[in-house]
């Protein structure tokens, strides 16, 4: 922590000279600092002729949308440096790639994806990249299977477990996904025509014991090496290219934790469509959304009943069928953390331009209330959804 300082833009140039891995490091010149998100400092590496070369990010040591009456730990910085590392291992082609990171200046050094986009602002705008739903669907299935009990020895499971413990921002999880939204707590916000719509969520005894259940797995079923955060605005895009970042929310837990994310934002696009698209390219592009959400479930699992099926070390889990029968486990938790998505990035404090760009008040607040309306009903239906087709059908039935 001495060590630590916060980073100029002259502080992240000289950075990416050190630790950039370009040629002629001298001709890195300029920096500039991008960061929207909440918690870090971003900034764009530029040569001598303008173009975007590396990208260096740092840590705050608080919630950089709050101010330091939130602090936050600088490890993060290395749970994310090394998650990225370790899924970089099992899905390269989908994993942005670190070049160097610094535990004690909470700092990395990244690939540029300037030729990518944040696949959020293409969704908001109705925009489809054929094949990006089925590389999330890989993505998925690769780091969450080689980074579970199917493949890797107990002892370095159990090791990994230790070195991936991540209490300040599971915290965090665990307040704005099950905590915030069903009680009344001054981060929440929403629509103050919504008011009826929240408040029943606080007095619903049946959903709240769900939440609750889906709460306690997240704090007790190690079973992956979870992204932590992986929502359309953590994954770069481009015509046939995915690439997944910021995970410094990684950490293990239940692996239906990071597919409900993963689903219920394309979900949380679905309803804001209507107030972000004219009817009939909203209705298309609905459409879309429901195709990438089967497509998304499909290919993971797919792809993790054939990494079961192949590589699968330990001899009581690789016994034929079990790791289908797993998979039913998986599909419950995904349902319901993907209803817990929903209601957190409308009711509490961390909302997505998906609903934040509807210009029109009165549609932003249908399209809000949908959201939780669909959120609602995932999670109290997610034990009872036999599978993609039938969830697809909830999904409809909502509106």
């Amino acid at each position: 922590m001495s060590q630590y300082r916060t980073f100029t833009a002259a502080d992240a140039v000289d950075y990416a000279r050190q630790y950039g891995g370009v040629a002629n490091p001298t001709s890195l010149v300029d920096a500039l600092e991008i960061g929207d998100g909440n918690l870090n400092l971003v900034f764009k590496i530029f040569d001598t002729e303008g173009v975007s070369r590396v990208i260096v990010k740092q840590a705050l040591p608080y919630v950089r949308c709050v101010g330091e009456s939130w602090p936050l730990t600088l490890d993060r910085a290395r749970l994310e440096a090394e998650t990225l590392i370790e899924h970089a291992k099992y899905c390269p082609q989908h994993t942005v790639r670190i070049l160097h990171y610094d535990a004690a200046l909470a700092v990395m050094v990244m690939e540029d994806l300037s030729d990518h986009e944040i696949w959020r602002r293409d969704l908001v705008k109705g925009l489809h990249y054929p094949g990006a739903a089925q590389q999330l669907g890989e993505y998925l299935a690769q780091t969450l299977f080689h980074t579970s009990d199917f493949v890797q020895h107990p002892h370095l499971k159990k090791a990994e477990v230790a070195r991936f413990l991540n209490p300040e921002l599971c915290e965090i999880t665990e307040d704005l996904f099950f905590n915030d939204p069903y009680i009344v707590h001054e981060r929440n916000a929403y629509p103050a025509a919504l008011e009826s719509d929240v408040a029943a969520l606080r007095t619903d005894d049946e959903l709240k014991f769900a939440v609750a259940g889906l709460k306690h797995r997240f704090f007790a079923h190690a079973e992956a090496l979870l992204h932590g955060d992986i929502h359309s605005g953590s994954i770069f895009v481009k015509a046939g290219s995915l690439k997944a970042i910021d995970a410094e929310f990684g950490f293990y837990g239940p692996m239906g934790f990071d597919v409900g994310t993963a689903l219920g934002n394309l979900l949380i696009n679905y309803c804001g469509l209507p107030g972000l698209l004219a009817p009939r390219e909203a209705a298309a592009a609905r459409e879309q959304r429901l195709q990438d959400v089967r497509d998304v479930w499909v290919t993971f699992a797919e792809r993790f009943l054939m990494l079961a099926a192949e590589k699968s070390t330990d001899t009581a889990l690789a016994y034929p069928g079990y790791a289908a029968e797993f998979l039913k486990k998986v599909w419950a938790d995904t349902v319901g953390y993907c209803g817990t998505e929903l209601v957190r990035r409308t009711v509490g404090m961390s909302h997505v331009a998906d609903m934040k760009d509807i210009g029109d008040e009165v549609m932003r607040t249908e399209c809000i209330r949908h959201c939780i309306s669909l959120g609602k009903t995932l999670i109290l239906a997610a034990p009872n959804v036999a599978d993609i087709d039938a969830l697809i059908a909830r999904i409809r039935q909502n509106g």
